[in-house]
């Protein structure tokens, strides 16, 4: 029996899921961390601007431009499409001016509305700091600070306007900070400081932005990618057919598509360590033993002060390796 006319235009239904109608902008999605993440919110209902420069682990080489077929970015696209999801890919460097602006305008012109940024892209150029060239330390600096504080700006210029219209949004920002931003890694002075730069970027921007209605939350994830399948080989090998891969960047991603969600009302400026099956919330720099002389100290009295509240105080946490 044939179908009807009206049976043969009916639209197919909605997505389901806990982003279904959002739309999601994820930076250095076409690979890793970032490609889990844009397939992970596509899954869950989002539409998805995948932003991917095309570059090298260090930065180097070509980028693919916006408009050639074959790089991260498109292939990203097409993997959610084949999947059934909407996405639509963007080449633009994300830590220029221009880039930053023309990422925001593809998620508006192409879906009308941003609803969650993730901000992802980076790079490494590991040197010990007397070996640090000040290029290696701008270049690094570059894509991870200034490329999360850019995108920022800009989504949040939209943010404001929408809320200026009494359009208040349900917004959502997660930065991408890392293990050796919260406690330093050997040989990666740039890219420690770039990542605790971060965190500190985004408690502000969660006091600053709350009146627009944007949360602002932060992850240090674990996880194989370019940047560490190389230092730390062992650590992320592969593991055996069937067994839990803990290390998988889509062990990441769930948390990551949750703190981009109306589900996350109330979470803001907050920093979660993600890796494998665990979920940490990080408590920052809190007041620990104190000593008041009420008067200006000498310095011998102010160095035996010292130690005496360094005997009370937990001992640091080891530096390690970029996460």
């Amino acid at each position: 029996m044939a179908a009807d006319a009206t049976s043969a235009v009916t639209p197919p239904p909605a997505p389901a899921g806990i982003c279904a109608g959002r739309v999601v902008i994820v930076t250095g999605a076409g690979r890793g961390l970032g490609r889990a993440h844009a397939r992970a919110y596509a899954a869950e209902g989002a539409k998805v601007v995948v932003n991917d420069l095309g570059v090298g682990r260090d930065g180097s080489g070509e980028p693919d431009g916006p408009g050639e077929p074959g790089g991260p970015a498109h292939a990203v696209v097409e993997e959610i499409r084949a999947a059934g999801g909407e996405a639509v890919a963007h080449g633009g460097d994300i830590a220029t001016p221009e880039g930053a602006a023309s990422l925001v305008r593809a998620a508006l012109d192409t879906y009308g509305r941003l609803d969650t940024l993730v901000n992802n892209a980076g790079f490494l150029r590991d040197r010990m700091l007397v070996n640090l060239d000040e290029d290696d330390w701008d270049a690094v600096m570059r894509v991870h600070l200034k490329g999360h504080f850019l995108p920022l700006k800009h989504a949040t210029g939209h943010w404001r306007a929408e809320a200026k219209a009494g359009r208040v949004p349900h917004a959502c920002v997660v930065n991408t900070s890392s293990g050796a931003g919260l406690l330093g890694s050997v040989g990666q002075g740039n890219y420690s400081a770039a990542k605790a730069g971060i965190l500190g970027l985004t408690l502000v921007a969660a006091a600053e932005l709350a009146s627009y209605g944007v949360r602002v939350n932060a992850i240090a994830p674990t996880a194989r990618t370019r940047m560490t399948e190389q230092t730390f080989a062992d650590t992320m090998a592969v593991p055996e057919p069937r067994a839990f891969d803990a290390m998988a960047p889509e062990n990441v991603s769930p948390l990551v598509v949750w703190l981009g969600s109306a589900a996350s009302e109330g979470v803001t400026g907050r920093v979660f360590e993600v890796e494998a099956g665990r979920i940490t919330v990080m408590e920052g720099w809190r007041p620990g033993p104190t000593a008041d002389k009420g008067a200006r100290w000498t310095p011998a009295e102010a160095g035996e002060a010292a130690r005496g509240l360094l005997a009370d105080a937990e001992p640091p946490r080891p530096v390690y390796g970029a996460r």
